[in-house]
């Protein structure tokens, strides 16, 4: 999306200052592991407030603090039904996100392991 037609052979504009604010707001979402967390409770459907606090373990103050910095970057979808609000993910690419950087984290490990070994 924001790659620039120089790296990775992509052919696209430079990304304006003001879309990369944008995209760095929504990574600076995704940068709690709680949210992360909260994310990753609702990969298998939608959840209730109520559900989320006995998953997560937060308290629901907490949670809602939470899932309304979710909401407004677009990560997470509400309705209410009746008394309950039922959140789910937006958009399960957000996931894809995070096991990118799972992917990457492993692959450091396993290239570090090999230096460690190699002395």
């Amino acid at each position: 999306m924001c790659m620039t037609s120089r790296s990775h052979g992509r052919k696209g504009r430079e990304p304006t200052p003001d879309l990369l604010e944008l995209v760095a707001g929504r990574f600076r979402a995704l940068a709690e592991p709680t949210r992360l967390a909260i994310l990753h409770a609702l990969a298998d459907g939608e959840r209730t407030v109520t559900d989320l606090v006995e998953t997560t373990g937060l308290g629901q103050g907490n949670l809602s603090k939470h899932l309304q910095q979710l909401h407004a970057g677009g990560f997470v979808s509400r309705r209410r039904e009746g008394l309950f609000v039922y959140y789910a993910l937006s958009d399960k690419d957000v996931l894809a996100l995070c096991e990118i950087m799972c992917n990457r984290l492993e692959s450091d490990i396993d290239s570090s392991k090999k230096i460690v070994a190699s002395r």
